[in-house]
């Protein structure tokens, strides 16, 4: 029985797939399957896609769909994956050769109900891990205190109890692609905490067509995306006056952006919203200034 799917969204990015595909071809435990959601690629992806089943090396499934950006991609791959444990590896990135290995050996050796996954550690293409280490006197923790306790920088790569990930779908906004997908993860914290695992399982290459490099501009072209994310982050129970505060912050300039003037009564806190109105709106300013709309 397999106990892991490797779930790949991509749109387009056919000129660097393959780079994932044999790092999982070549990986010392095959018993995994590799799910390749194709998000609208136009770029003959599929046809790369059909070689690679015909050399039967690793039990690939395939779906496409239309665009619907990274959010809607996740939604399709939880809504079809049946193994116990799910990992992400974007279409630009790949995994050590023996990442699936541990993954399957540890959870083997401490995984349970009690937990919602394992969080390990994603590595620069030179070998550098990204950020900083998890901190080794724990050995669970929620992702939020990992970053906003423990102090933990950088990318960490997660892997989750896929009955989980099958919780709190990311909504899909009509003419936007993108809502952040640590909504989901953050929400499974209120219940769950992840297995720490310093061990490298997947390496990173920020390419210029890639979402985090070109987040201002998802700022501008995705505010009901974003405002959702900003209000449902400060409804969470554990998260501090300050984050609430940011997140208002980032709210106000999302709700500007798409012309909602009921804003402030739809605000989960809306004494806090009222407060950063300035700095919202200065947020709002500095975006439109730096971006353009296509």
């Amino acid at each position: 029985m397999k106990l892991l799917t490797v779930f790949t969204p991509t749109y387009n990015r056919s000129y660097c797939l393959g780079r994932c595909y044999e790092s999982l071809k070549n990986q010392t435990s095959n018993i995994f399957t590799w799910l390749i959601i194709d998000d609208g690629s136009t770029d003959g992806t599929k046809e790369l896609v059909d070689r690679w089943k015909n050399e039967n090396k690793i039990d690939i499934e395939y779906i496409w769909q239309e665009n619907q950006g990274m959010h809607g991609a996740h939604n399709t791959a939880y809504e079809h994956i049946t193994t116990e444990l799910n990992v992400c590896i974007d279409s630009d990135d790949y995994m050590p050769i023996d990442a699936v290995e541990k993954i399957v050996t540890f959870w083997k050796e401490h995984g349970s109900e009690k937990v919602s996954g394992i969080v390990g550690l994603d590595l620069f293409t030179n070998g550098q891990v990204i950020g900083t280490l998890l901190p080794k006197e724990y050995k669970t923790s929620t992702l939020f205190n990992l970053y906003n306790k423990h102090g933990v920088k950088g990318d960490k790569k997660l892997v989750y109890r896929t009955e989980l990930t099958k919780r709190y779908p990311y909504p899909i906004f009509t003419g936007e692609k993108y809502v952040g997908l640590a909504y989901k993860y953050f929400k499974l914290d209120q219940d769950y905490e992840l297995l720490i695992m310093n061990e490298a399982l997947c390496v990173v290459e920020y390419l210029p067509d890639g979402s985090s490099v070109n987040m201002l501009n998802q700022y501008r072209m995705n505010p009901k995306g974003f405002a959702f994310y900003r209000k449902e982050l400060m409804k969470l129970p554990f998260v501090s006056f300050m984050f609430k505060v940011r997140q208002a912050v980032h709210y106000v300039s999302s709700s500007l952006m798409m012309n909602n003037r009921k804003f402030i009564s739809e605000a989960p806190n809306k004494r806090i919203t009222t407060l950063v109105l300035p700095f919202g709106y200065l947020l709002y300013l500095y975006i439109i200034t730096k971006t353009k709309v296509a």
